[in-house]
């Protein structure tokens, strides 16, 4: 370890120096003296010769980066054996451009069991899903490429004929979720970007941004209006993000990030890969339900909170919220959900195709994009999106377009539920004067309808 330290400084002493010969030369030399497999160094100093010439941001990424300053060289992550479906033969060595759960295991094992077993490793799954088909039928094969895999992961194809082996189709890709070809789930530079893997860039909340946004699920658009957001953003030169130790309310305590959250290390809790350990709620389906071992994780996301907030802050947080989704639920999800169901079972659709009718892009934007806004909202304490860009739009949507366009195909079932539905005290706002409803709300009588949303005290 010594012997690569002394190597490390006299490198880095002529990282810049005009003389490349000599430069290579002392490069070379520290790797030589750090291990005795003199031809896997003689290639680990090929690599970086030759890479350092045709791809120099790469090599300054790498060459920044932790992995250099513990000897990690290009050889340790690449490096694979004859007749790995992606190895191919490259100046004198076998390799693979893809680098895998699998390969970063090999260092970091505790890290690449969690992915394992987290919602990212699986996100890949969604190549399966509703989500794709409507993007493959409705949008194109090349959207789906770009789009969706982008984020969620393709499943990597070879191709014998490309130089590394990889099909263009399905590489470059760094979806959190990809099926790689030695049967491993995810991607590790989805979050630690390739070459430098700087653990300061995975604990911001940019490094999260790249897929969370957007109509359906816009966490950072959410994060960036809250409290949480707007303290981050006006003290990130305090957040200590580079420090190895990051413990919140003792090395930063001024804002949580994603990874705060959802990630990090507390007090009493060590840092995790697993991203649903601290997940109560599930607010992506339709209708929301509570995850398996619901309460254990709750404790754990309260764990979270404690490290700024007390006790009696984070339990009415948590009431407020689990009232919200409870209200999605009961006053718009379920009701549509059966109505949909009924609708489908009763094949009353004009067209046979999945998305070639209007009610089904409507009932598939009540709760994919307004639903899971209005529910991320009031998870993440972002007003505007809890309200105006969630709920208003479910409302609306719900009553002028969902229930329209079922009372339209004229079945006597479908109106039937339809009439069952706004009969409920939630809806019966709807048929009746404006001046009734104002005197109800002042009264509270209005509000009695939704007492059974909230949680016992």
């Amino acid at each position: 370890m010594a012997r690569w330290r002394i190597g490390l400084f006299v490198t880095r002493g002529h990282a810049h120096d005009e003389d490349s010969t000599v430069r290579y030369a002392i490069l070379s030399l520290a790797f030589a003296l750090i291990s005795p497999n003199a031809l896997a160094q003689d290639i680990a100093g090929k690599c970086m010769t030759c890479h350092k010439e045709q791809s120099p941001g790469l090599y300054r990424q790498w060459y920044k980066s932790a992995h250099a300053q513990h000897n990690v060289t290009c050889l340790s992550c690449h490096e694979a054996k004859e007749g790995e479906p992606d190895a191919f033969q490259h100046e004198g060595a076998w390799i693979a451009t893809l680098v895998t759960p699998k390969d970063c295991a090999r260092c970091h094992p505790k890290e690449a069991k969690e992915v394992e077993h987290s919602y990212h490793a699986h996100a890949g799954e969604i190549l399966e899903s509703q989500d794709a088909y409507l993007a493959h039928a409705a949008g194109g094969h090349p959207v789906a490429i770009t789009g969706c895999e982008s984020c969620h992961g393709s499943k990597v194809k070879i191709d014998p004929k490309s130089p590394n082996k990889l099909h263009a189709d399905s590489w470059p890709n760094s979806g959190i979720g990809r099926l790689n070809p030695d049967g491993s789930k995810g991607a590790c530079t989805a979050c630690h970007t390739r070459h430098a893997f700087d653990k300061a860039q995975a604990r911001r909340p940019e490094a999260c941004s790249k897929c969370h946004l957007g109509p359906d699920h816009p966490q950072k658009e959410i994060y960036e209006e809250s409290k949480h957001g707007n303290a981050y953003y006006t003290h990130i030169e305090e957040m200590n993000l580079k420090a190895d130790r990051w413990i919140v309310g003792e090395d930063y305590f001024e804002a949580p990030t994603c990874a705060t959250c959802h990630m990090s290390a507390t007090r009493k809790q060590a840092v995790t890969h697993d991203v649903g350990l601290r997940i109560s709620w599930t607010l992506r389906p339709p209708i929301s339900v509570k995850k398996q071992d619901d309460e254990k994780k709750r404790a754990n996301m309260q764990d979270v909170c404690k490290g700024c907030h007390t006790e009696t802050f984070i339990k009415g947080h948590y009431r407020q919220y689990d009232a919200g989704v409870n209200l999605y639920n009961e006053k718009f999800a379920k009701p549509a959900t059966e109505i949909m169901n009924l609708v489908k079972k009763k094949k009353l659709l004009k067209h046979p195709a999945a998305f070639s009718n209007e009610l089904e892009w409507v009932y598939w934007e009540l709760w994919h994009h307004e639903g899971r806004r209005a529910r991320h909202g009031m998870a993440m304490m972002g007003p505007d999106y809890s309200w105006w860009h969630g709920m208003y739009e479910v409302a609306h949507n719900f009553y002028f377009k969902f229930m329209e366009q079922a009372k339209a195909l004229n079945d006597p079932d479908v109106n039937a539920l339809i009439d069952k539905t706004m009969k409920d005290p939630m809806h019966s706002w709807f048929n009746r004067p404006t001046d009734e409803i104002k005197k109800d709300i002042k009264e509270g009588k209005l509000q009695g309808a939704y007492k059974s949303l909230f949680p016992k005290q």
